[in-house]
């Protein structure tokens, strides 16, 4: 089996770092407690110490960002007696190789030993090639290690998933990082030409990922061998641009991203709306799908209670779209202020929600006859428009008709809030409640039966206890 690593188990991964290779393969981890920023995997009592201790390993999922350990980890459980490695790349190999790899393991496992075959970005793998994994997982042909960057719940069969068990690596913190690049000043026999603000940019721009701030490392650790000291951020473009924001246009950090910056909205907390939007706006993400969440949130989450919440969502899409970048994210960012800052209320998204409840219901009732128009003498004297008033001729510009089909009892839908402008709705509309329930009471002796929609439900309208409405209706 030459394609496996070493010739004896337990000595399956290899730890030979030759001089020459990059410096982010020369420290790489000989030892569980060598990995840094994933202690609650490698401390004792967590579950990969667990795993070194008991000698044995079951199948796993690796899931994390690039650079956090995940190839490391599978070399060093590989380490592990009666165990040999084998690298995979879920990019260059098919069901094919995956056939012959099976094969070898079964001959492997009655000799009594294990292969343990390592499968970086799993996440490749077709529906085809994943159920080929299902047979051989279940009855402990090999132990499978999968890597992915990707959310496992999205991107592998239920089936596999289930056989596996799922740890989660963390982006390398700063602490972490910084430990990370003193090993690499050790390493190199030597300190980077960093100054301080110089050294805080490295380890920022690494943005968590342990390989690429060793590879930034020795590209810095050359360029001093050649003289050159680098004091401030902006010195180090001189090596390399900007390392791009974490960021995935279709995967699970872009909608982690939104979801925090709608949440940050939803709570009114105006800065970190903005950090979220910087975020995502830094990372390349699409601005119009920025704009497009905005316009929900004004409707979803600000609604009536604020009623200029739409029209600055509105104008910022507009403005985006009139002015491109970089000059059209500003109003995202104003946008973004007027969203978070504005008083909130969900009254409309419940309403909507209550609403359609209620006609999916009483989708068999016809309107009232007095709202029905009747343009011919036939429908006349079947009663069409039969006691119907015109609204502008009543006093306030208001009959006090009921609209709800003849049959169906008065549901309140649309409870408004005490914030901002819906405190002045919600006055209105007990007006004009009071008001329908007299005029129904003198045209038919007895108002129609009216029924709380929210109360059916159990569930209240939220109150304010510290707004007033609003004088100028905002």
């Amino acid at each position: 089996m030459s394609d496996l690593f070493g010739d004896e188990p337990g000595k399956g991964s290899g730890t030979q770092r030759p001089s020459v290779a990059p410096l982010a393969e020369r420290l790489r981890p000989r030892r569980l407690e060598d990995i840094l920023g994933q202690e609650h995997l490698t401390a004792p009592g967590a579950p990969l110490a667990r795993m070194m201790a008991a000698g044995s390993v079951p199948s796993l999922l690796l899931w994390g960002p690039p650079g956090t350990g995940k190839t490391t980890i599978a070399r060093l459980l590989a380490d592990l007696p009666g165990y040999r490695f084998q690298a995979l790349s879920a990019i260059e190999s098919g069901v094919r190789e995956l056939k012959r790899i099976f094969s070898d393991a079964e001959r492997l496992l009655a000799a009594g030993n294990r292969l343990l075959l390592f499968v970086d970005e799993i996440h490749r793998f077709n529906r085809a090639q994943q159920d080929a994994f299902l047979r051989v997982v279940e009855e402990g042909v090999i132990t499978l290690v999968g890597a992915t960057t990707e959310n496992p719940s999205f991107v592998l069969n239920a089936a596999l998933l289930s056989r596996l068990t799922v740890l989660v690596l963390r982006p390398l913190g700063e602490e972490a990082l910084e430990q990370l690049l003193a090993r690499a000043e050790e390493a190199l026999g030597t300190s980077l030409p960093l100054g301080e603000e110089a050294r805080t940019a490295l380890v920022a721009m690494a943005a968590g990922d342990a390989r690429a701030l060793l590879n930034m490392a020795e590209l810095v650790a050359e360029a001093g061998a050649q003289g050159e000291r680098f004091t401030r951020p902006e010195d180090l473009a001189r090596l390399f641009s900007r390392r791009p924001l974490a960021h995935d246009r279709d995967r699970d950090q872009h909608y982690n991203l939104i979801s925090a910056f709608h949440k940050a909205v939803r709570g009114s907390d105006v800065d970190a709306a903005l950090y979220w939007l910087a975020r995502m706006l830094e990372a390349g993400e699409d601005p119009r799908y920025i704009t497009r969440r905005m316009i929900r949130i004004a409707s979803e989450d600000v609604g009536l209670a604020a009623p200029q919440a739409l029209e600055q969502a509105l104008a910022a899409d507009a403005a985006y779209e009139r002015l491109g970048s970089p000059e059209g994210e500003l109003a995202l960012f104003q946008a973004a202020v007027f969203l978070a800052s504005a008083p909130k209320s969900n009254a409309l998204y419940r309403a909507e929600a209550a609403a359609r409840a209620l006609a999916r219901r009483t989708a068999a009732l016809p309107p009232p006859m007095h709202s029905l128009n009747a343009p011919t003498k036939l429908m006349r004297s079947l009663g069409y428009g039969e006691g119907y008033v015109y609204d502008h001729d009543a006093p306030d510009a208001f009959a006090g008709l009921d609209y709800f089909p003849e049959k169906l009892a008065r549901e309140q839908l649309y409870h408004p809030t005490s914030r901002g402008f819906e405190a002045r709705i919600a006055e209105r509309l007990a007006s004009w409640q009071a008001r329908r329930a007299r005029a129904g009471a003198g045209a038919a002796g007895s108002p129609r039966r009216s029924v709380d929609h929210q109360d059916k439900d159990g569930k209240d309208a939220p109150a304010s206890e510290d707004s007033s409405p609003a004088k100028d209706g905002s």
